[in-house]
This record gives structure tokens, C-alpha cells and sequence, in this order.
């Protein structure tokens, strides 16, 4: 699959004699005590490169764990490798010069998603239960739809973050729009990843002390509202019928479910290009033109040539007006806690859809409106699959109240239980006996 790029075996093998010795000891255990896990290629793990897939950085190595590898490895969690991710993770896809493409277990042919590619392939292939990744347009829900596969992008300020190898802060946007999360084939283990991975780090400074299960109980039934809006873009009618699906389980479970019109997640992923590409452009192009292919550059030439990015002075009137948009969504979450939607309004498509040309990169951003719009507005949302469209996975999102991840994943346990667990039908296929 060339998922796992950065082999961690011999260290996780000693550490996991380590953890058996610690049972046979009865020794108290953290909750991910012995369970192997994954770590994007793109945060630190100490002593191990981050390269972010850039050739240049193959030997950029980490001083010190990032936040949430610190946690996982508080829980028990064993580090058992580095998932690929493609240059300056920036790609609907994962593909880079340093380790080559990662395939989708599905289709060689689909793409497995980006930039948290090399997590959603190894969790569907099966190597282990749990893998990180993060999310600033969708790079934890793309690819986990791309995939069959179950994740929550948290809320900003849930699970800390931090990059010892950085040469400088983030800016404002990608700060609040940035999260670390997980991607696997259960809920149940999207919920202990992102438990875990919720403690306190004072090395971010946005980190907020909200728990993540105490919470008093909502009135019931719980409110879900139903959108499939498409705003004028192409919408493929068995994603359509996949949310109505969606909304049938949600509905037999008990949830109160309705239709409703939200603020427009189109003017917010409008919002998300127009004022983060100005980010991208004076932070992060001058990288792509310095390190990067002919590819990724060709790729981010194409990101501008899509719409206006904001100047300098349009940035700062953007950020400011982000706080009315988010309150039109706080206010309807606070009447309807979850909102149903689709996520990717087009099937799973090939590993090289952003790089065949302009019209087919761009019509892959149309179809990712409520993947950016709904990082512009730093809510929470999980996307769970729901079945198969053109014999390729396709999940639905569901949109929760800031820090809610707790109903966002109740729902979709719900959604789960119907459905089962996507990727035992890839691992009845024949090639994969």
C-alpha cells in the first residue's frame, strides 16, 4: 500500500515485550496500553524526521514529541510507524517524491485521500486500529471517506498541537482551522483516540479544558436537521441517497429528524479558499517553489487560479467577519445540536484527479464545499461510512455543536450499527485473502 513510510518496528517490538511484562506485573495500564498505532509523517516524534513528504526535509528530525504524541504514549499507545502524506500536505491525494503514492486497499486506481492518505490506507489494510492524522480542509474526513472508514475532525482547541521542528508559527487561519485527530475502522476506536488525545499540553496555548464525556444529558429526543444543499454544483445522486439513508438509521434509532436550511457552506468554503489561500500563498508557495515538484507547483498554481485570493487587507476584514458566520451556526446548534450532510458530493475519485488538469482539480474542490466550509467555521465533524458508490466507500458527515464530538460520535455509532463495519466486506474480497 506504501502507507506506512517510516518502519518504527524494531523500537515497537521492544516496546511491546516491554507492555506484556507489564501485564503479567499487573502493573497499572493506560487505556491505549500495548495498542499499535500510526503518526502522520507531517507532526514529531522524537528523533524521527518530519518531512511533510518534501525531499528537502527528509532529514528535518524532531527534538521532541509533538502534544499528541506525548499522549499517546502517556496512554500506552505504541508508535509503530509514519504514515505517508503528499508534499506540504496539501494534496487530495497522497503522492510525493520522497516515498512515491500511496494505494487506496479498495481500487489501486481510487485515490486513498489526502493529506492523511498513508493513515486511511493503512487503517483499511488493517495495521493496527488506530492512525493520526489532521485536518485543515479535510485531510482527516477525505480521506477516511475515501476509504470506508470512521473519523471525527474535533473542534479547535480540543487535542493540543505542536511542532518542535517548525521554523515559525502557523498563521492566524491555519491556526484555527488546523486539527489533529484520528482515523479508524470503528467508532468506538475514533472515540478513544480522540479522548485520549484531548489532554492538556501547555506548549499549545489555544488548548481548552473542556471535557470531552461529562456533559449533562440533552434533551431528548436529540434534534438532528438534514441538508443537501448543493449550491449550484454537481451532485451525484447516489450521495444524495446515502444521507437519506443515513437519515432513515438516525430516525429508527430515536433522533428527531427534520429538514432544515443552514447558513450558506457555500460562501464559508468560498471563505476558507479566498482568505486561507492568502495564508498559503505568502507562507507556504514560497516552500512549494523552493522544495517542491513540478507537480505539487503546477498543483498550487492551479489553487490560485480558481478564484480571488484576499490581499493583505481583505485578510484581516475576513478573519474578523469568520465571527459572524460562526455565530449563525452556533445559534442553529444550539436548537439542533447535529446536522446531517453529505460530504463529498461526487464518488470517491481517481488518485490523480488533482493533477490531470485545472477543470478536474477544480471540480474536485466544488464537490469538498462541506469538507473547507465547515473548517472555516472550526466546528466539529465526523463522516462515517454508509455504503459504496460506483464500487468505491462514501460516507455522510455529521456537523456538531463546538466540543459535542461526544453526540457527533454517538451519532454515528448509530449510523455504524446498521451498516457494520465497511472494511470487513474489502477483507472478504479475494486479493485480500
Amino acid at each position: 500500500m506504501n502507507a506506512i513510510v517510516g518502519d518504527l518496528n524494531p523500537t515497537a517490538v521492544d516496546e511491546a515485550r516491554k507492555a506484556d511484562r507489564e501485564l503479567e506485573s499487573k502493573k497499572a495500564t493506560g487505556p491505549l496500553h500495548g495498542v499499535p498505532v500510526t503518526v502522520k509523517c507531517n507532526v514529531d516524534v522524537e528523533g524521527q524526521p518530519t518531512s511533510n513528504g518534501l525531499p528537502a526535509f527528509a532529514d528535518l528530525i524532531a527534538r521532541e514529541d509533538s502534544p499528541l504524541v506525548s499522549l499517546l504514549k502517556k496512554a500506552g499507545a505504541i508508535i509503530i510507524g509514519r504514515t505517508n502524506t503528499p508534499e506540504l500536505s496539501m494534496r487530495m491525494n497522497t503522492d510525493n517524491p520522497l516515498f512515491g503514492r500511496t494505494l487506496n486497499p479498495w481500487d489501486e486506481q481510487a485515490s486513498p485521500g489526502g493529506s492523511s492518505g498513508g493513515a486511511s490506507s493503512a487503517a483499511a489494510a488493517g495495521f493496527g486500529p488506530i492512525h493520526h492524522g489532521n485536518d485543515i480542509g479535510g485531510s482527516l474526513r477525505y480521506p477516511a471517506h475515501n476509504c470506508g472508514l470512521a473519523t471525527v475532525k474535533p473542534t479547535f482547541g480540543r487535542v493540543p498541537a505542536w511542532l518542535s521542528s517548525a521554523p515559525a508559527e502557523r498563521g492566524m487561519l491555519s491556526q484555527l482551522m488546523s486539527v489533529q485527530g484520528a482515523i479508524c475502522r470503528e467508532v468506538e476506536d475514533v472515540r478513544l483516540a480522540t479522548r485520549v488525545m484531548s489532554g492538556s499540553d501547555p506548549r499549545d496555548p489555544f488548548w481548552m479544558p473542556v471535557p470531552f464525556d461529562d456533559w449533562p444529558d440533552e434533551p431528548q429526543p436529540i434534534r438532528v436537521g438534514v441538508t443537501t444543499e448543493n449550491y449550484g454544483h454537481p451532485m451525484h445522486p447516489q450521495v444524495l441517497a446515502l444521507v437519506e439513508k443515513a437519515a432513515d438509521y438516525l430516525s429508527d434509532a430515536g433522533y428527531a429528524v427534520e429538514r432544515l436550511t443552514t447558513p450558506s457552506v457555500d460562501e464559508a468554503a468560498d471563505c476558507w479558499f479566498r482568505y486561507l489561500g492568502y495564508e498559503l500563498k505568502t507562507y507556504l508557495m514560497p516552500y512549494a517553489q523552493k522544495h517542491g515538484s513540478e507537480t505539487i507547483q503546477k498543483i498550487f498554481e492551479w489553487y490560485f487560479q480558481m478564484g480571488t485570493v484576499s490581499d493583505a487587507e481583505a485578510y484581516r476584514d475576513g478573519i474578523k467577519d469568520r465571527t459572524a458566520m460562526t455565530r449563525q451556526w452556533n445559534i442553529l446548534l444550539d436548537q439542533t445540536p447535529l446536522i446531517l450532510s453529505p460530504f463529498f458530493l461526487q464518488p470517491t475519485p481517481d488518485w490523480d484527479c488533482d493533477e490531470r488538469s485545472f477543470e478536474a482539480l477544480q471540480k474536485s474542490f466544488y464537490s469538498a464545499i462541506y469538507s473547507t466550509g465547515i473548517n472555516w467555521l472550526s466546528l466539529p465533524a465526523g463522516v462515517v461510512p454508509v455504503g459504496m458508490i460506483e464500487g468505491r466507500p462514501a460516507g455522510v458527515q455529521i456537523i456538531g455543536r463546538r466540543f459535542r464530538e461526544d453526540l457527533i460520535l454517538d451519532a454515528m455509532q448509530k449510523i455504524e450499527d446498521r451498516v457494520g463495519v465497511l472494511t470487513e466486506q474489502l477483507w472478504k474480497k479475494p486479493e485480500m485473502i
